[in-house]
């Protein structure tokens, strides 16, 4: 456990999740609305992007980022047992990520490789100071996150890079959507049998999710293997191949956390019905890839249903953790997830204006609830803490 020293800052900077799971909320709640409207051309970005383009890397550079850094720093102090980054190094990182953001929408006075550079650098401060602790802490089997971190970071690079030389960036958006969905594998593979062992053991379960293994090795590599196939090569048979196959084993892999037992507690069956969305993601992008399916339905299984689905219910239960509340989801936060997963499934099946226009309504609403409830616990101290009846499951598991 990270030892604490008193810290007189504001409350936001005290801890990685505040200000980072803040931000890509709001980020999230404000960016749909203002894309619908760049889509549909009533408003105009100066950034170095096509719409499209700054549709897809906000979602991706700016939202998923901020709620992997969130996690990152939240997660690092347990694993090491060092003190958490906060005060003026937060303070500066999460300006980085501000200006990034800026800089993207063209409300920068930036070229586009200063864009580049400065959009680029929270990734890189992110890996660098995450591996720091790390090593400092000599927790070396956790150094393997990096490895995702500094390929989203190259990923970023790319985006930028392709957009400046072609116009699009067409390759590096796959390439991004492929880092996270790989990312969500990696951590969703650890912490949703850990979680789902430790609420089953207390409520005297005697069937448990099956440890990590071989299986789950496997499960990564042909996940990675289809994911490299169908960021150089979208379409025909070998790729559909490969994402058939690795989807199906990750339908498997997911049937073997017990997740149907979980019911009774909505904030840890999210994980499951997030996590549920890789394997029909990779399954529907295999249809894509066949011409059987469009290759939206695909891509927002992924974007919307894996990464929005998988983010949210991370960032609820960090929040509700680590600011000493219980881990119940209550009404409102089930209804935030139901409507970012009710809009996933809405977009994979319509890609006329009517399902865009139903599903970012859905998206925003379901990000309005979860601001609503996260924000003002984010910003103000931890409630007095009581004594529970029963120990509970950790927000952020040691490794």
């Amino acid at each position: 456990m990270a030892r604490h020293a008193p810290y007189h800052g504001p409350i936001l900077f005290s801890y990685g999740f505040r200000p980072f799971f803040l931000g890509a909320t709001l980020l999230a709640l404000g960016v749909i609305p203002v894309w619908l409207a760049v889509w549909q051309g009533a408003v105009t970005l100066a950034g170095p992007f096509a719409p499209v383009d700054w549709h897809v890397h906000e979602m991706l550079f700016g939202y998923a980022a901020a709620v992997i850094a969130g996690f990152l720093f939240t997660a690092i102090p347990n694993w090491t047992g060092r003190m958490p980054t906060r005060g003026w190094p937060l303070m500066m990182l999460a300006a980085l990520w501000l200006l990034g953001r800026l800089a993207v929408a063209g409300l920068l006075a930036l070229p586009p490789v200063g864009v580049m550079a400065l959009d680029g650098a929270f990734l890189l401060a992110i890996a660098g100071m995450a591996g720091v602790e790390i090593v400092a802490g000599r927790n070396w089997r956790n150094l393997m996150v990096l490895a995702p971190v500094t390929l989203l970071f190259a990923a970023n690079l790319t985006f930028h890079l392709e957009a400046m030389l072609t116009g699009t960036a067409d390759v590096a958006r796959r390439l991004a959507v492929a880092v996270v969905i790989f990312l969500i594998t990696l951590i969703g593979g650890r912490i949703i049998p850990s979680f789902t062992r430790n609420w089953l053991v207390q409520h005297g379960a005697r069937r448990l999710p099956v440890p990590f293994g071989r299986y789950d090795n496997l499960c990564l590599a042909a996940g990675a293997l289809a994911l490299v196939a169908w960021t150089a090569r979208p379409e025909g048979w070998p790729t559909a191949l490969l994402l058939a196959l690795a989807g199906l084993l990750h339908l498997a892999r997911l049937a073997r956390w017990r997740g149907e037992a979980t019911w009774p507690s909505p904030l840890l069956l999210m994980l499951h019905v997030a996590y549920l969305f890789v394997p029909l993601g990779l399954l529907a992008t295999a249809g894509a890839a066949l011409g059987l399916l469009p290759a939206a339905a695909g891509l927002h299984l992924l974007g919307i249903g894996a990464i929005g689905g998988m983010t949210v219910a991370v960032m609820m239960r960090a929040t509700r953790g680590h600011t000493g509340r219980s881990l119940v989801a209550g009404p409102w936060l089930t209804a935030a997830f139901a409507l970012v997963a009710l809009a996933a499934l809405v977009r994979a099946a319509s890609a006329g204006v009517d399902g865009i226009t139903v599903s970012a309504a859905l998206w925003t609403a379901g990000y309005g609830i979860l601001a609503a409830n996260l924000a003002p616990w984010l910003v103000r101290p931890n409630p007095a803490r009581r004594t529970p009846s029963r120990p509970a499951a950790p927000a952020t598991p040691h490794p």
